[in-house]
């Protein structure tokens, strides 16, 4: 293994901010906003569930965009749900409606959502206590655990709400537990607890492959593995419902059981990587340096869990004017940007036929329906370059000083560490090699091989 750390030569993003504070024209933007129309084909009862969230500093306005962008794709026609695991009542209020722990309808193609974790918890202990009993594991010792005594513990809150938000998106290619539910919505837009939150659970996925590689050979090589591994994992599909037939592990040897809970962690990895499935936008605070520097990180940050962003969103503020917006732009470049209308927090209800109307908001739902083809003129997180034996790590809110890149298994492959995220970067075969040197060329560290 040899560990690489690289000290700053450049300053990663040498843009002032102080410019872009201190304007005081307000802003108009002029582009119409473009209606997309819900698709009447066949097809649709086989289209997937998208999912879409929101990243940026707490304060820089992200229960505003989400339920501006809910409010969005209801009004486009979409069957939508808003679901939200705080109890901020913020989006309450700017939705003139209620939100309890079952979808409630607000507005047409409109319902909202609350994560509760105590609820799902309930939820939960009650589909493993039904498994227990048709499996008899426990002889039934669950039934003595009373769920209404039990507390959440820290970590339990991302654990259930990915749970919860799979039975709703179904990234595991789950149709028939998709519906199981009463309605089939086209979009779930998630506000979660944190940005810091978000980021773990687009990685869940991916990461857990690799702890499930470790727990695959304890329970292979090991008595008590063998023993106790495949009726554990009945247990759990049994009581979650994660796959997509009743009891596919009935009658599997334990390799095969395996290889199907492989399978699955991989098309929930996949998911986040397809724009049709899933949408991260950045949302940020234009006033405000810090928040603006937090957007950037989450970005990089986004991209080490592996997930692409598909644009940033700034609320409209009077203080910036259009030298203002170019500069933010270009900070943001190659992410499509816009702003967002101001919301004023007065008396309910809110008019969002007027709000969506507005054209300061224009640019920002065209962004929202864009195509997911649009996508691909995004600027790729990883470049390789054979003939010059090249790596590019597109790396933006990071500095050299923050990157660390270790190696395994020879020259294979790269492994990343930066932003509290490691990620693993396979090399072609022309390209492997020890690394040579590295140095960090605007948002990029260019790695060179040997």
């Amino acid at each position: 293994m040899a560990l690489l750390t690289f000290c700053p030569v450049l300053p990663p993003n040498s843009i002032s901010y102080s410019s872009v504070l201190n304007r005081t024209t307000p802003i108009v933007l002029r582009t119409r906003p473009k209606v997309v129309a819900a698709s009447t084909s066949s097809e649709d009862s086989h289209k997937s569930t998208k999912l879409v969230t929101f990243l940026g500093k707490g304060g820089s306005g992200k229960t505003t965009s989400a339920v501006f962008a809910a409010q969005h794709f209801a009004m486009a026609g979409l069957s939508t749900c808003l679901v939200i695991h705080t109890q901020d009542p913020t989006a309450e209020f700017l939705l003139n409606c209620k939100i309890g722990t079952s979808p409630m309808l607000c507005n047409d193609n409109l319902s909202a959502l609350r994560f509760e974790t105590t609820k799902m918890l309930l939820g939960r202990l009650e589909q493993v206590k039904q498994a227990d009993a048709r499996l008899n594991m426990t002889q039934g010792v669950l039934e003595g655990i009373f769920g209404e005594e039990l507390g959440v513990l820290p970590g339990m809150d991302p654990i259930f709400s990915a749970l919860a938000l799979e039975r709703l998106v179904g990234f595991f290619g789950n149709v028939s537990q998709r519906n199981h539910n009463k309605d089939k919505f086209d979009i779930i837009v998630y506000d979660g607890m944190s940005s810091e939150e978000m980021l773990r659970m687009i990685s869940a996925a991916g990461k857990a492959r690799l702890y499930l590689k470790y727990l695959r050979n304890i329970a292979e090589k090991t008595d008590l593995g063998r023993l106790a591994g495949p009726s554990l994992l009945r247990l759990v599909d049994e009581a979650m419902s994660i796959s997509s037939s009743k009891a596919p592990f009935h009658g599997k040897m334990s390799a095969e059981i395996w290889d199907t809970v492989e399978n699955m962690l991989e098309k929930g990895s996949s998911g986040f990587t397809e724009p049709q499935k899933f949408g991260c936008f950045l949302v940020l605070d234009p006033d405000n340096p810090a928040s603006i520097n937090s957007a950037l990180r989450y970005w990089g940050c986004t991209i080490q869990a592996g997930a692409q962003i598909s644009g940033a969103f700034a609320i409209a503020s009077p203080n910036l004017d259009t030298e203002s917006e170019e500069e933010l732009k270009k900070i943001f470049s190659p992410l499509p940007f816009a702003f967002i209308p101001h919301i004023s927090l007065g008396s309910p209800p809110l008019d969002w036929v007027a709000i969506t109307r507005n054209t300061v908001g224009g640019n920002a739902q065209n962004i929202l329906s864009a195509p997911a083809s649009g996508s691909s003129s995004l600027m790729s997180s990883v470049t390789f370059d054979a003939a010059r034996k090249l790596v590019t790590l597109f790396m933006p809110g990071f500095d050299k000083s923050e990157i660390k890149l270790y190696q395994y298994r020879g020259g294979s492959e790269l492994l990343v560490e930066a932003g509290d995220q490691r990620r693993v970067i396979h090399l072609p075969s022309k390209i492997q090699g020890k690394v040579g040197g590295a140095k960090f060329i605007d948002r990029s560290l260019v790695i060179t091989m040997r």
